[in-house]
């Protein structure tokens, strides 16, 4: 099995080379090796909608990339895993582990427990994972109000008034969006009171479709329409205009109604251009709160947690200190890899009976430690750093004004989106309420001219530059 691990993390390194990290992240990191038996490979990903866009667009490159590694393989079966063990009764389950703030103090948690079949009612919600409560998630500074957030809606109750509506927490694969989600819906469902429904946004449309196929739309919308916290993860998946529409409705129906509904997604809900805009106005009216990318200390934490969430069934299972230090400085991307590298860790030590080692660890988790990338810089983020800076608002900015505080600004954001980011200048007039191209060109020769002979501009961009890639 080592070997075929082996190979396994060979193969995702040729993939994340030959379609880049982005397309690798959003596609392919979920995937699984489940096991190799003559001529195939048996991998499996969590849900329906991966497991078919997989199929159509990218069967070929996976097959290629396995083949590159073992050219006996001729067959890639793909398969939908459960996240559910339900096999395993709760009351055999180790008690979780106590969330730990950065500080070492305990984090005053949310200890209730739900059974495993608590998220199974007539609307069939999407599975949960028994491992991911509140118990067990790390608190750090990337992460502090997105979780006090997430407490805060799951300690509510039948009646009382909602704070935030909708709460929409966006982050990076890995970062703890889906942890905190499947945390609000079991610490919810621990008791009777309140009806708390998880649903990926694949299990929405499927849900949806399945209704208007067999005549019962009716019922699954009143059905939706009656939970009292409503669960999305990962909207930035949902598709077709129906079942957006159909979304939008269900959304504004429980907001109106008082009912809670928490949602995650990859971006912000101005970056979900799939999406209608009455849906990404309505996201963006309640809280959106960005969870950040895991500093050193947040990375020390969940290694910890890990660690010790293994020694409830293995005992013996030591990681020295300068270990785990080196792993939280060198695996800098999300917490799947950190959970990963301790597995590796574990297997190693337990089927080789050997103890862990600093060099072992280099020699395990060397395909996790990835170059540092620079921060992707966003326009939106471009905007609201420029809007800060000159005093205006982000709207002024994309309005038609034309007076003089707020065509520069304006100019000086269109020329940083053009120097920073990626986007063309078609892409980048759109973002700034719809204008021409060559308006853009305008404004980034403008200001390449201006900074040339202003020293004073000159500085106010690279402050601006320098606040955009801390």
């Amino acid at each position: 099995m080592t070997s075929e691990q082996d190979r396994w993390s060979r193969v995702k390194g040729r993939l994340r080379s030959s379609v880049g990290e982005d397309v690798y992240t959003s596609w392919f990191a979920r995937m699984d090796l489940e096991g190799m038996q003559d001529e195939s490979v048996r991998l499996s990903v969590p849900t329906r909608f991966l497991k078919s866009w997989i199929q159509a667009h990218y069967a070929e490159r996976v097959l290629s990339c396995w083949q590159a590694e073992a050219p006996e393989v001729h067959r890639i079966d793909l398969t939908v895993r459960t996240a559910v063990r339900p096999t395993v009764a709760l009351k055999e389950m180790p008690a979780p582990i106590e969330a730990k703030r950065m500080d070492g103090r305990p984090s005053a948690e949310l200890r209730a427990t739900a059974p495993v079949s608590a998220n199974h009612d007539a609307l069939g919600g999407s599975p949960l994972d028994p491992r991911l409560t509140f118990a067990s998630f790390v608190v750090g500074r990337a992460n502090t109000l997105a979780h006090a957030a997430a407490r805060q809606v799951a300690e509510g109750r039948r009646g009382d008034p909602v704070m935030f509506n909708p709460l929409y927490i966006h982050a990076g694969v890995g970062l703890g969006k889906t942890h905190l989600l499947q945390a609000v819906t079991w610490a919810g469902n621990s008791g009777s009171e309140r009806k708390v429904l998880y649903l990926t946004a694949e299990k929405f449309m499927y849900g949806f479709v399945a209704a208007l196929k067999t005549q019962t739309a009716l019922a699954f919308k009143e059905a939706l329409r009656g939970i009292d916290v409503l669960v999305i993860d990962d909207l930035q998946f949902l598709q077709g205009k129906s079942t957006q529409a159909e979304f939008c409705h269900t959304l504004n129906a429980l907001i109106d109604a008082g009912r809670q509904v928490v949602i995650a997604a990859d971006r912000p809900p101005s970056d979900l251009e799939s999406l209608d805009d009455r849906v990404r106005s309505r996201l963006a009216g309640g809280l959106v709160v960005e969870m950040g990318s895991l500093g050193e200390d947040l990375r020390l934490g969940i290694l910890k947690s890990r660690v010790a969430a293994a020694r409830t069934h293995h005992a013996s299972f030591d990681v020295p200190e300068e270990v785990l230090n080196y792993l939280a400085r060198t695996i800098t991307h999300n917490g799947r890899d950190l959970e990963g590298a301790i597995n590796r860790l574990l297997a190693h030590s337990k089927l080789n009976n050997q103890p862990v080692t600093l060099e072992m660890a280099e020699r395990e988790v060397r395909d996790l430690v990835r170059p540092q990338e620079p921060k992707r810089i966003k326009i939106e983020d471009i905007q609201r750093v420029v809007a800060r800076q000159y005093n205006v608002s982000r709207s002024d900015l994309l309005s038609s004004r034309r007076t003089a505080n707020v065509v520069r600004p304006r100019q000086v954001a269109m020329y940083l989106a053009k120097t920073l980011t990626l986007r063309s200048l078609p892409e980048i007039g759109r973002r700034f309420g719809g204008r021409d191209h060559t308006t853009v060109l305008h404004a980034v020769r403008k200001i390449e001219a201006l900074v040339s002979k202003d020293a004073a501009l000159s500085e106010e961009v690279e402050s601006l530059k320098r606040q955009l890639q801390e």
